[in-house]
């Protein structure tokens, strides 16, 4: 039973858990540094705008995802991975001469360069996932990525907090160097065939006009990533009511923190039984399974009762990663190697950049409508979204655009190739 186990295979199997643990080392280090940043300017300078800025500064290259995604197709991607982490690793040391208000130009130039580096790299290690990991079993393990993520996000800000109290930012900045540098070592070990990328045709625009081409107009990836998107910008509207829900439960603001912890331990659960799930029911089945969960979640938040708003929390934990780990399951398994870069590092600005939108529109909306309101409404929105998913390609609606996307197909099967070949997508 335990040979079977899928975590287990991933685990057991030497690249593939040495990749995995480059991840999870990484995202410490990157999670610790989140919340540390932010105190880091609000002490430097007394300002809750500037503050802000620094997860704006991080967010804001996901803009660029397309164009920038089309540096992890032009070189290979192993190497990229390890010279961005060790030249982040680098940077980060340069946050030492951070000491007052009038330097918090170098941590925002740090903080702007790191989002950058970021962008670049998520494509990548999306794309040198399908050289390590089994294509059956790439389902499981970006499961288990959320699952180590999500981990993380509990244990590691908490870190960051206590390094940052104990001994001020730059410590922090250091153990997230280090992290990098840990990740890099691990990778260099992994065995992972990459074939030279040939020299594309075509100049910069037009590679990423063909990444993002490749992905819009697939008729099986669109609907996930829409849907994608429109749950990240439903729930950063569901987030923003959070300070109103602790109040009305009658707790002091610091108890938001609980309600954090509810929907991380739900995400962390999710990404262990991610995989087999997606076997059974299919990425677009499983995806719209996810996302009405997460409306249930979102309305039970509106309830004023401890127990219910933190099992809703839990809920929406459970269900708003669900559609993410289809999606990008489905973008590595259906898309032709030499374009998975920009059709991923594409996935990620339209799925994520609606959350920025959302997180401003929500601070706007709680100030004026009664967060219980605000919650159903997006609950309904949520529920609506969830079962367009679940129909769309099946007859009962149509598709979006006037292609079909055909019958949901389950990802069972390891030999399932894209609709088109590498050497079609080639842009070489």
């Amino acid at each position: 039973m335990t040979k079977n186990w899928t975590v287990t295979r991933i685990l057991r199997d030497r690249d593939a858990g040495l990749y995995f643990t480059g991840l999870v080392v990484s995202a410490f280090g990157t999670s610790a540094l989140g919340l540390a940043a932010g105190v880091w300017v609000k002490d430097l300078s007394g300002s809750n705008g500037l503050a802000a800025l620094c997860m704006f500064a991080v967010w804001a290259p996901t803009l660029a995802g397309p164009a920038l995604g089309t540096i992890a197709d032009r070189v290979r991607r192993k190497p990229l991975l390890i010279r961005t982490n060790l030249g982040l690793a680098a940077l980060l040391l340069t946050l030492f001469a951070v000491d007052s208000r009038a330097d918090l130009w170098l941590l925002f130039t740090v903080l702007l360069v790191y989002g950058t580096v970021v962008v670049v790299q998520d494509p990548a290690e999306s794309a040198l996932v399908t050289a390590v990991v089994d294509r059956d079993l790439l389902g499981d393990f970006n499961g288990l990525r959320t699952t180590a993520v999500e981990g993380m996000k509990l244990v590691a800000p908490l870190t960051g907090a206590g390094l940052y109290a104990a001994f001020g930012g730059p410590v922090v900045a250091c153990l997230d160097a280090v992290t990098f540098a840990l990740a890099a070592g691990l990778w260099l070990f992994v065995r992972a065939h990459e074939e030279r990328p040939r020299r594309p045709a075509g100049d910069w625009r037009a590679q990423t006009a063909e990444g993002v081409r490749e992905l819009w107009g697939h008729p099986r990836l669109r609907p996930l990533v829409l849907a994608g998107g429109t749950m990240m910008f439903l729930a950063s509207l569901s987030s923003s009511t959070n300070y109103a829900i602790v109040e009305a439960l009658g707790h002091a603001p610091a108890y938001t923190g609980v309600l954090y912890v509810a929907q991380g331990l739900g995400s962390v659960a999710v990404g262990l039984v991610s995989g087999p799930a997606l076997r059974r029911l299919g990425e677009r089945r499983f995806g719209a399974a996810g996302i009405a969960l997460a409306a249930v979640g979102v309305a039970a938040r509106a309830v004023p009762s401890d127990p219910v708003v933190l099992a809703g929390g839990a809920a929406v934990g459970l269900g708003l990663p669900c559609v993410l780990i289809a999606a990008f399951t489905a973008v590595q398994r259906e898309l032709p190697g030499p374009l998975l870069g920009r059709a991923t590092a594409t996935a990620n600005t339209l799925i994520f950049t609606p959350n920025v939108f959302g997180l401003a529109a929500g601070a706007a909306l709680v100030e004026l409508v009664d967060f219980r309101l605000l919650l159903s409404l997006v609950g309904l929105a949520l529920i609506a979204t969830g079962t367009w998913l679940g129909l769309v390609g099946t007859g009962a609606i149509p598709a979006l655009f006037g292609r079909k996307s055909g019958s949901d197909q389950s990802p069972v099967s390891a030999d399932r190739t894209s609709a088109k070949s590498p050497s079609d997508a080639n842009p070489a």
